[in-house]
This record gives C-alpha cells, structure tokens and sequence, in this order.
C-alpha cells in the first residue's frame, strides 16, 4: 500500500557527512510525515530523527541532536537525514518509516510505525 525506498548510504569517514533520502510511494493519503529509526549490529532498532511536515515539528534522538538535520518534503512525500560531524558509533542499517494518521512523537516508535523500506547501510570509519 505504501512504499518507502532509502538510498545515501555509504562509507564515511569520522567527522564526515552523508545524506540520506527516502521516497514513499503508492498511497500516501494521511501520511503527515516520516522519521529514521536505526539498527546497529547487536542492538536493538533506535528511534534517530522524525518531521511532521503538516504540523511544522522535528524530533531528535539526543544522541544526534545538533549533528543530523531532518527535512522534508510533502509535495514529493520525500524525507531526507543530513548526517554530520559522523561518529563511528553512527554505523548502522538507517531505515525509514512512517504511518498514517497521527504524527506526533508518542506515535513514533518502533511499534507505532506501520510501513518501513529495507534500510540503508552507513558506515562510520574511525
């Protein structure tokens, strides 16, 4: 019903920068906008970053607030992470979701998601 597809994924070094993309597609009517959740080998799946593009709001995991900025856009149905100031404790599989309806931050957890993309591999070298 909705499709999501990441890509910018790559091998960075630390300090560096990346940008990632996802593009939803097929039905999106009532999707209000998207976020990032990501997976580290051996961990369990994090919340990073999230826009409600209806609402004009950003969310931000602490761990990457003041580093990574989250945008998007409606018309597109597009989100994009800019990535900076990389940590090799940034590597991860960076997965894309989102769902319809509401779009606030107590809906955006991993189980409060309804359509995920495959994911996209980062990579932090030291």
């Amino acid at each position: 019903q909705v499709q999501l597809v990441e890509s910018g994924g790559g091998l960075v070094q630390a300090g560096g920068s990346l940008r990632l993309s996802c593009a939803a597609s097929g039905r999106t009517f009532g999707i209000y906008g998207m976020g990032w959740f990501r997976q580290a080998p051996g961990k369990e799946r994090e919340f990073v970053a999230a826009v409600n593009w209806s609402a004009g709001t950003t969310y931000y995991a602490e761990s990457v607030k003041g580093r990574f900025t989250i945008s998007g856009d409606n018309a597109k149905n597009t989100v994009y992470l800019q990535m900076n100031s990389l940590k090799p404790e940034d590597t991860a599989v960076y997965y894309c979701a989102t769902r319809r309806g509401l779009f606030s931050r107590s809906y955006i957890t991993l189980h409060g998601m309804e359509y995920w993309g495959a994911g996209t591999l980062v990579t932090v070298s030291s």
